[in-house]
């Protein structure tokens, strides 16, 4: 994104920065279950951060799915996960002089291109990279939530504000949609950018922050979303007492949890979330107890 289109997306964006957010629910039917996350949609069973992927996790039933947005060379926004696009699609056959393949480093339409579905099974040969546009509009369809991250915003200066403007554009920053959206990020530096700019937004900070320090994490951050083998049931009591920019205690959605052991370890800490690649799987331990 060119610095003048930044900076009047960021004014626009600072206009309308006074709403409240409603903050999701901590957990799904208040049953005293966490609420499961399909991770990369339902990543065990389709091509991860594809339309197939949401809407697998739409066929089994889960209305959250996860995500992660970058951006290319001439400043679409697309999901995928890696900086470099040689682990989920045949960039290598398509583009062979160009290792290492970097998603900024190639065009929306270059992108467009390549299959990011055979490298998983034959079946999804052929599936495309989703745009973020292509990606809201299938979650909108699927009347789906998304836990959406902001991936190496140190790679992508201003990704913030036009993730934001994106958001906007597809009608995802009202309060109708407020409730079904949260951006998370491992980068402080890129949630506080996202607080400043709409604070009604939800976000969520991926890592595990020490104890002592979570009040300052609060000041920006909704929920702390650490990986499930660096927490305890000590851990997120602490997070859960100290309440976050919108006068709530901190929420914990962790990761990510495939099995029906770990599951229930993450239940017996006290999690709000537990974001899966195999969703039907937790889901089935969590009801089998």
């Amino acid at each position: 994104m060119h610095a003048r289109a930044v900076a009047a997306t960021t004014t626009a964006l600072l206009g309308t920065a006074a709403l409240l957010s409603p903050v999701p629910a901590a957990r799904a039917g208040d049953t005293g279950e966490p609420t499961v996350l399909a991770h990369r949609g339902a990543s065990a069973y389709a091509p991860e951060n594809t339309l197939a992927a949401i809407d697998k996790a739409a066929a089994l039933g889960f209305t959250w799915v996860e995500n992660d947005v970058q951006r290319t060379k001439d400043g679409t926004l697309v999901v995928v996960h890696d900086d470099s696009l040689q682990r989920t699609t045949d960039v290598e056959q398509v583009f062979p002089g160009r290792a290492p393949w970097k998603v900024k480093d190639f065009t929306a339409a270059e992108i467009a291109r390549l299959d990011a579905g055979s490298w998983f099974s034959r079946s999804y040969t052929g599936t495309r990279l989703p745009t973020l546009a292509q990606y809201m509009r299938e979650v909108e369809h699927n009347h789906e939530k998304l836990l959406l991250e902001i991936k190496n915003p140190q790679l992508y200066p201003g990704i913030e504000q036009q993730i934001l403007a994106q958001l906007d554009n597809e009608g995802w920053l009202d309060r109708r949609h407020l409730d079904r959206l949260v951006v998370q990020s491992f980068s402080a530096d890129s949630l506080r950018a996202v607080h400043r700019l709409r604070p009604a937004v939800t976000t969520g900070y991926l890592g595990t922050p020490a104890t002592g320090t979570l009040r300052r994490y609060a000041g920006f951050a909704d929920l702390i979303n650490p990986s499930v083998g660096s927490i305890s049931a000590g851990y997120v009591h602490a997070v859960h007492s100290v309440d976050g920019p919108h006068g709530r205690p901190l929420r914990v959605f962790t990761w990510t949890v495939d099995d029906a052991v770990t599951a229930w370890k993450a239940v017996g800490y006290d999690v709000d979330g537990v974001i899966s690649d195999k969703p039907d799987v937790v889901r089935a331990a969590l009801r089998a107890g």
